[in-house]
């Protein structure tokens, strides 16, 4: 979804994320994310240096908070790729912070994207369809909800970019009163 909005040049800072995870032969470091040891983590995390962190799947991800301020302090609508988990956390400490939960058309849909991806044992691949039941639950939580069908993501993007455009047009609190 985020390569696709860098395709279409979509003015944004784009974060990426840090994760201790291994990195997935279809992935590249400091664009799918930045890959780092779990010393490493643990230290960006003991010295603040992570807007929020969270562990999923037994490995830890996190937003680097210098990356954020730099985008927020650029003028440009900064956008972060988290789980439900770390959207929460986002908007606990940021609420002015927007969130867009981008879903699958169905569950049947995200089984079969999962699948394909090939990445997962069958009980990894499971796990991750629980977690998602749980995730679906939690749709309600956010301001938006996109719905990424299977073969449409210029759809999805154009609902974003829909959602970046009436953000933009929402009146804000200021103390230029």
């Amino acid at each position: 979804m985020l390569s696709r909005m860098k395709e279409r040049n979509f003015p944004l800072h784009y974060v990426v994320t840090l994760t201790t995870r291994p990195r997935r032969a279809s992935e590249t470091d400091n664009l799918d994310y930045r890959f780092v040891g779990q010393t490493d983590f643990e230290n960006l995390r003991a010295e603040n240096h992570l807007l929020e962190s969270a562990n999923v799947y037994g490995n830890w991800y996190g937003v680097p908070r210098d990356d954020v301020e730099t985008g927020l302090s650029s003028g440009k609508d900064t956008i972060v790729k988290v789980d439900v988990q770390g959207a929460k956390n986002i908007k606990k400490i940021m609420p002015q912070a927007v969130s867009v939960f981008l879903r699958p058309a169905s569950k049947r849909d995200l089984a079969a994207r999962l699948q394909k991806r090939k990445s997962e044992s069958s009980v990894d691949l499971a796990l991750r369809l629980k977690a998602a039941d749980d995730e679906f639950e939690r749709m309600a939580d956010f301001d938006y909800v996109v719905v990424n069908e299977w073969g449409q993501i210029d759809r999805a993007v154009d609902d974003i970019s829909w959602v970046i455009s009436v953000e933009r047009c929402r009146p804000r609190q200021t103390d230029d009163r």
